[in-house]
């Protein structure tokens, strides 16, 4: 009872403020009744707060400034006047002193009880400012220690693992060594925020790679004899067939830590020596829902919330596999997620649940489909439907007639840029008058890494970057951009994070006919550039000037 109180306070204060509706409080309650999480993380994850704007409204409430901690200047010394256990319990962190006054960093400035315990354990006054949760967690460890390193615990699994095999002399997966060596790989892959976990046997070695803000970096490579051990210990996980080891095959983990419930897709293939497994991370908790937060401009997400308020019509998000279609995605369902709204999807596989939507995974091998699920949503009177992927001709003309009998649709396509998606589903075979008809808008999106803020700096652009942006050299020396030096809190990779750079084709008039009279793709490119539309270089650069991201990022992932 007391935690739905704290909710709805919470809920109170913001909507007094106008940041949400009471609908959107409604939605909000009724999932939090069935996940029991804190109300502030189900508005965030829902997409309808910003846990930056949450934050300024509860210091506003408690009469205390709220503040960047990347702006902040720490001082090492004001963490020694409380203990560890109680700045990660009360999730304060000491920012500085000032005379007999501690300038505390909270996460919840309306926790009096705690201000008073911290008051008594450091005896000084306490000057409260509010940071968010996240920053306080993410700076805890750097003042604070962040416990046994995962590493130092993955090379003692080995070697007990070892010794467990050598001792036994056989490869039980079942034993405690090897079942905490598989789990330490796993927890190294979340914590360090992975998306993917490859374990890939060769000829000596059984190798681990994690996939870090889209590029492969090396784990631990694990001796040869525990390559049987590991792989099987895996597939038990997965629930899949430890004595099929000639073809592929597809499995799910539920991983539990202390702390979270993290969903892994696991797929193995035969190789030369041995199953390679790639596990993707699902994790909930690194999911950024909301249209607002994934990095749209604002004349580009004023527009695209615009078109997705439409009654009817089709929507197509494109790019290439891992450049975040899902994510914008799911946060365009979330933006338009009412309570008088049903919404459908049809994914491979379902990657994330979202409250009051109906979701559903394709199962190709007992013939269920795109197109047949399609067909099946038809009759389930939807408002609103998501197809994971439009893959065939069959696919396209079912979304085409969903769209045309008045049901707004959304899926994906792998083209290069928003303008192919238009020939390539004339490709497929269909009618241009009807895609004309229904195309409302295509989103092509790319993900660049973000530089690191720990070890930004400025330079000047180099004669080969000049070269491929067009500059002139003497014109690119005098201009400064973001480069990471590389410090330990990226992992000396100069990036920490990834943002998303997109270009937004609206179906104008003047495309429409075009569109209808079979025009190519580069006449629909030169049409959408003429009626204002950004590209992804254009809008990469602009991410680089704003200081986000870096020329090589924009030059690797734009053309």
């Amino acid at each position: 009872m007391a935690n739905t109180k704290v909710a709805r306070r919470l809920g109170d204060i913001l909507v007094q403020s106008g940041r949400i509706s009471e609908e959107q409080l409604e939605l909000a309650l009724k999932e939090q009744r069935q996940t029991s999480e804190k109300l502030g993380g189900v508005l965030q994850r829902l997409g309808i707060c910003t846990e930056n704007e949450i934050g300024q409204i509860l210091a506003e409430q408690a009469g205390v400034p709220h503040m960047d901690l990347a702006a902040a200047t720490v001082q090492p010394e004001a963490a020694e006047l409380l203990p560890a256990e109680f700045a990660r319990e009360r999730r304060v962190l000491p920012l500085g002193l000032h005379g007999d006054t501690l300038v505390l960093a909270m996460a919840n400035p309306m926790d009096l009880t705690a201000i008073d315990e911290a008051s008594t354990l450091s005896d000084r006054y306490i000057e409260v400012v509010h940071v968010n949760e996240s920053e306080i967690e993410a700076a805890l460890p750097r003042f604070y220690g962040g416990g046994v390193d995962v590493d130092d615990l993955l090379q003692r699994a080995i070697e007990d693992a070892r010794f467990a095999l050598r001792e036994e002399g056989r490869a039980t997966a079942g034993e405690s060594p090897f079942m905490r060596l598989v789990d330490l790989l796993i927890q190294k892959g979340v914590d360090e925020k992975a998306t993917d976990i490859h374990v890939e046997p060769e000829e000596r070695v059984l190798r681990t790679r994690y996939r870090l803000d889209g590029r492969l970096v090396q784990g631990p490579s694990l001796p040869k004899e525990l390559q049987s051990v590991v792989t099987t210990r895996l597939k038990i996980m997965a629930n899949m067939n430890i004595s099929e080891t000639r073809l592929p095959q597809d499995g799910h983990i539920l991983f539990e830590d202390e702390s979270r419930k993290v969903d892994l897709r696991v797929s193995s293939f035969p190789g030369v020596h041995g199953e390679t497994l790639v596990s993707r991370i699902l994790d909930k908790e690194n999911l950024i829902l909301g249209l607002e937060r994934i990095g749209m401009a604002e004349p580009v997400l004023r527009t695209f919330r615009q078109d997705i308020s439409r009654s009817h019509g089709i929507v197509l998000v494109t790019g290439p596999t891992g450049s975040g279609k899902t994510t914008t995605l799911y946060s365009a369902l979330s933006w338009l997620n009412k309570p008088d709204v049903k919404i459908i999807t049809l994914e491979d596989p379902v990657e994330y649940e979202l409250p009051l939507i109906n979701q559903g995974q394709i199962q190709p091998a007992q013939g269920f489909s795109f197109a047949a699920g399609l067909r099946a949503i038809l009759r389930q009177d939807p408002d609103i439907i998501l197809v994971g992927e439009i893959r065939d001709q069959e696919t396209a003309r079912m979304a085409i007639r969903a769209a045309l009998t008045g049901h707004l649709v959304f899926s994906t396509l792998h083209t290069n840029d928003a303008a192919g998606a238009v020939p390539r589903l004339l490709d497929m075979g269909i009618e241009p008058f009807l895609l004309a008809a229904t195309l409302i808008g295509v989103l092509a999106q790319r993900l660049v890494r973000a530089v690191c803020p720990d070890c930004l700096e400025e330079r000047s652009l180099t004669p080969d970057q000049c070269d491929m942006l067009g500059l002139d050299p003497g014109e690119g020396a005098a201009m400064a951009f973001p480069v990471g030096r590389g410090c330990p809190a990226c992992k000396q990779t100069g990036y920490r994070g990834r943002l998303a750079v997109f270009e937004y084709l609206r179906v104008s008039e003047d495309l429409r006919l075009r569109v209808a009279a079979g025009a190519t793709r580069e006449d629909i490119a030169a049409a959408a550039r003429e009626a204002g539309m950004r590209t992804l270089r254009e809008d990469a650069l602009a991410k680089v000037r704003e200081g986000k991201t870096s020329i090589d990022e924009l030059l690797r992932v734009t053309s």
